[in-house]
């Protein structure tokens, strides 16, 4: 009987050791995300700033990518991201990559540039881009299999895309994009975003669909930020960000709460069994570092609007929740891999952004979004 004790102990011990470690091992396995959840990409932390020119009065920009403006070197320095401003390099690719993907973003949605304005496809422009280069870099990146990636086509003022000629060759360049192995599809269709559909030409999203065929896809899945309707082309909605109602009516830089993006945000929610809507969750608005004059806000300063006070990220958890819980009540109103995205990754002179930053050194955004997506 004594003999047996020690046995029985040996075995009670290894089926413990064997529970921690299937315990262990089913924690370590990724959570079924609630949703497919992207964030938008501004390449503008690339190329060199238009003030490091040399001269001792803008000795702030020096080194400085395109859109640093002299007020996030002061009045919002906690903006800036713990890595610095700059975001052009193979290893902060990959690094961005780990970070997004380990807190649940499944994809980012590049904003790519037409060149040149309202002319002819000028490939080297194209290419000779800054704000191509991070998009660039993740195609090459070594852990890209982590995230899929897509392209929000910004064709509003001085990157528009005008006549059908023009829409074609823009098609034939991007069919060349959809090749990559790690380009999101919608049920196989590479998913291509226009911010501004009033600009599209309907015949020439005709002309993509075709040319994808050709080159054996079963079509695009182009979605319209805004209004566009299905027989122009547009076979999916969603926006870029959305803020309340008077954010620009009024031109004035005016303080309002985060819970007027929320709400706004939610109202935007709506889709249909024919053209299904994918969600946007909007981290924040405030451009005052954009909007300063004389030098210190972007080029001459860009129009003035509303501004929104910073989102504890228990707000921010608190809409993508909300977002999260319409989506499972609303199946047909939305994409069959329930697509969703958040404004915005990186737009940080506009107030929204989920990098980690000097104001957020632990990601504290990030982490509420993996607590929402994939459940710790």
């Amino acid at each position: 009987m004594s003999q047996g004790i020690p046995r029985v102990q040996a075995m009670v011990t290894v089926a413990l050791l064997a529970l921690a470690g299937w315990a262990a091992a089913a924690d370590a396995q990724p959570a079924t995300p609630r949703m497919k959840l992207g964030a938008y990409y501004f390449a503008g932390w690339a190329g060199q700033c238009p003030y490091d020119d040399g001269k001792p009065e803008h000795a702030w920009a020096k080194g400085m990518p395109t859109h640093y403006t002299q007020k996030l070197a002061t009045e919002f320095a906690g903006r800036t991201p713990l890595w610095g401003w700059r975001d052009d390099t193979p290893a902060l690719m990959e690094r961005q990559i780990d970070l997004a993907a380990d807190n649940g973003i499944a994809y980012f949605s590049f904003c790519w540039y037409w060149h040149k304005n309202k002319g002819p496809i000028d490939v080297q422009a194209i290419a000779d881009d800054p704000k191509h280069l991070p998009m660039n870099l993740f195609m090459q990146a070594r852990n890209n299999s982590r995230m899929e990636f897509s392209l929000l086509v910004a064709n509003h003022g001085g990157y528009e895309i005008v006549g059908l000629d023009a829409w074609k060759q823009a098609a034939d360049y991007w069919i060349t994009l959809f090749k990559h192995p790690r380009y999101l599809r919608v049920e196989g269709k590479p998913l291509l975003v226009i911010f501004s559909p009033r600009g599209a030409n309907k015949e020439g999203l005709a002309y993509l669909q075709a040319a994808a065929r050709k080159a054996g896809f079963p079509g695009v899945a182009v979605a319209c930020c805004g209004s566009g309707k299905p027989e122009d082309g547009f076979a999916i909605k969603t926006a870029y960000n959305v803020t309340p109602k008077g954010t620009w009516e009024s031109k004035k830089s005016e303080k309002h709460t985060y819970q007027e993006i929320v709400e706004a945000d939610a109202q935007a929610w709506q889709g249909t069994p024919g053209q299904p809507y994918i969600p946007v969750a909007t981290q924040g608005w405030d451009r005052r570092p954009w909007e300063a004059l004389n030098g210190a806000g972007f080029g001459k300063g860009v129009p003035v609007s509303w501004y929104f006070e910073k989102a504890t990220p228990a707000q921010f958890g608190g809409l993508l929740e909300r977002m999260a819980q319409w989506m499972d009540a609303n199946p047909t109103l939305v994409t069959k891999d329930r697509l969703a995205i958040i404004y915005a990754w990186n737009e940080i002179g506009e107030g929204g952004w989920l990098v980690p930053c000097k104001d957020d050194p632990d990601a504290a955004y990030l982490k509420a979004i993996r607590r929402v997506v994939l459940g710790k």
